[in-house]
């Protein structure tokens, strides 16, 4: 099944292999070809897990625009990026896809390095509009002529970033089309003002029904449609009883526009290609188009995993005796936490599903707070939660804090208040990629002073480590964690304390150090069993904070050991390694420190083991790192 090939879909889809071959279809071949799009992503994705949902909502939006513009001269920047498979698969890459996500195969997001067709890349959100305006304010300057469009969708308009391109697009007159895939989710339901702002305009029936009537009697002849727009203004104003927020940053606005029809969609992306300045298209579709189990379970079927196309059944390996999954752990624990301490709140920047907050949402609702896809608000809503006594845990995914980094200087640590940042997908995340690993967190966050910076080695360590954070309440306290399952199956014990900058001696050895902070002590423990297994006795030191260090504990390994390496699931610049290089120096011990953690570059895609092998820090990689040391130190001391 590994490397099974895409089944056959019909002649169609066989026929069309780039933007070119969607050109001369007539109005039914493409609505034929839709269907055979959408079985194409179905079975590809029921085998080769993928982002589903998302994806079968912009199918006719995606036909249309190659339809209709001139790419790759025209520019289409996808947003968020997990909506881009029917744009791989039209631009040449169908043969292939049966690799999406794969270790060595396409990227599961654009890649401005896969194709030319990948305009701009994006694997998170809200960077579509601000990519476009500065294509287009480039070609303006470059006297080039080309259309282009920004596909901002599944949440993204929740960014604080796409407004603030939108409040200078409009300012500017760029001439650009934004298209709002307004399928009223993220990952979970879109929450906020703007989730019912956009629902008013949607609702407006009435004014709608009127506004074609008006287009229909008059927007045919030319010289009537400046009336015609002013007429459309007083109607909308007067009937929704307020402005257009669109508009009102500078914005023509077109829409609501069924983004299902695709003859209509066809008709009306020609229309917006010969109209000039900024335009926004607002588009209704459905996450899960055309597959019934996922347009009924939107949330469950974002990124199912394996399943059966048939019956809608995941496939699901048994996870009886297995550990859970960290995220998981996290949920229960501070639901748990929640129930003795009243003053746990919990926030999260649309991902309550995804990082186990639904469970605090279900048992405390007035606590819990889904702030949109808004990372940097997210950080200074918990700040002022602490000036007035509340304990937040505040959940953002390792690459996506970066967003939030300026906040977490300036209105957490400077000011020293009290917020539990948990960091969830620290370290290498797998087939999600480039964009999504939390490669930076222990690097970024170890320069802050007043923080304190920890990882659990397991899931016993994340729970009295999130115990601790509230208990302490002093200063600002960030827990990082992995993606997936960790090691321990009777997981659910009771609360321990855990000494804030105390490390732990996982084994003794003689012959040489492993120190490690986080799960990928796992992976050391494991090499220290197989050394052990020949005859080499390494001793293995679990830091668990990374600031403020266990100065006590280094001490005592560089006195002890003239060879040292450190293992980290992080980059090995400005992490573990580099703090304990900088102590050995500092205090001008002699010693020898080897790094292992993810080098300084980019690291692709894959499955979370082939990318550990690949950085080198497996159990194979650190115990051949050891092996390699040892041999070498041999050979010096026989010379």
């Amino acid at each position: 099944m590994e490397n099974a090939a895409i089944e056959n879909t019909g002649n169609l889809l066989d026929q069309v292999n780039f933007p070119s071959d969607l050109k001369n279809l007539t109005t039914e071949e493409m609505v034929e070809l839709a269907a055979q799009l959408r079985q194409f992503i179905i079975d590809a994705t029921s085998h080769n897990p993928g982002h589903l949902g998302a994806n079968l909502g912009v199918v006719e939006l995606t036909i249309a625009l190659y339809h209709v513009f001139d790419t790759p001269n025209d520019k289409i920047i996808w947003d968020v990026g997990h909506q881009a498979y029917a744009h791989k698969i039209l631009t040449g890459r169908k043969a292939i896809f049966h690799t999406n996500r794969k270790y060595g195969g396409l990227s599961g997001y654009p890649n401005l390095a896969e194709s030319e067709y990948d305009a701009f890349g994006a694997g998170h959100s809200s960077t579509s509009v601000s990519a476009a305006l500065g294509i287009a304010t480039a070609s303006k300057l470059q006297n080039e002529e080309r259309q282009v469009v920004a596909v901002i969708g599944d949440g993204s308009l929740t960014g604080g970033m796409a407004f603030e391109a939108l409040n200078h697009a409009g300012a500017a007159r760029t001439n650009m089309l934004v298209i709002l895939n307004d399928n009223k989710m993220a990952i979970d339901p879109n929450v906020g003002a703007l989730k019912e702002y956009l629902i008013d305009i949607t609702t407006s029936y009435t004014y709608n029904r009127i506004k074609k009537e008006v287009w229909d009697v008059m927007g045919k002849h030319t010289r009537s449609r400046r009336l015609v727009q002013q007429i459309e203004r007083g109607i909308k104003a007067m009937l929704m009883k307020q402005g257009n927020l669109f508009q009102a940053l500078g914005f023509r606005y077109f829409g609501p526009v069924d983004g299902h029809d695709i003859n209509y969609l066809t008709q009306v992306l020609q229309d917006m290609k010969r109209i000039e300045g900024p335009k926004l298209l607002h588009l209704l579709t459905t996450k899960g188009k055309g597959y019934a189990f996922a347009e009924q379970d939107q949330t469950r079927w974002h990124a199912p995993g394996l399943f059966n196309k048939e019956t809608g059944e995941f496939i699901r390996i048994s996870t009886q005796s297995q550990p859970p999954l960290f995220q998981e752990v996290f949920g229960h624990t501070l639901t748990q936490l929640a129930e003795v301490n009243d003053r746990i709140v919990g926030i999260t920047p649309a991902m309550s599903t995804g990082c186990s907050m639904h469970h605090l949402m279900k048992r405390f609702p007035n606590r819990f707070f889904d702030v949109g896809i808004a990372e940097q608000h997210a950080v200074t809503f918990a700040a002022g939660l602490t000036v007035q006594g509340m304990v937040p845990f505040c959940n953002i995914y390792s690459s996506f804090l970066q967003r939030g980094y300026d906040q977490v200087i300036h209105d957490v640590a400077l000011q020293k208040l009290p917020v539990i940042l948990c960091i969830d997908r620290a370290g290498l995340v797998g087939e999600d990629g480039a964009t999504h690993h939390g490669a930076y967190d222990l690097a970024y966050l170890r320069c802050i002073p007043n923080m304190i910076v920890s990882a659990p080695m397991d899931e016993v360590e994340l729970r009295n480590l999130m115990y601790t954070a509230q208990t302490k309440n002093c200063s600002p306290f960030a827990i990082r964690y992995p993606k997936g399952r960790g090691v321990t199956v009777e997981w659910e014990k009771p609360f321990q304390m855990i000494p804030v900058g105390k490390g732990r001696e996982i084994c003794e050895g003689s012959d040489i150090a492993i120190v490690s902070i986080g799960t990928a002590g796992n992976m050391v423990v494991e090499a220290c069993q197989k050394l052990k297994s020949e005859g080499i006795q390494a001793a293995h030191y679990d830091m668990r904070f990374l600031k403020p260090i266990d100065e006590e504990l280094l001490h005592y390994i560089c006195r002890r050991y003239k060879q040292i390496i450190t293992v980290e699931d992080g980059a090995i610049l400005g992490g573990l390694g580099s703090a304990v290089m900088e102590f050995a120096s500092d205090h001008t011990y002699l010693v020898h420190i080897k790094r292992l953690g993810i080098p300084d570059r980019f690291v692709a895609h894959g499955s979370m083991q082939e990318l550990y092998r690949e950085c080198g820090y497996d159990a194979k990689g650190i115990t051949d790192t050891v092996k390699n040391i040892l041999q070498r130190q041999a050979l010096l001391h026989v010379g």
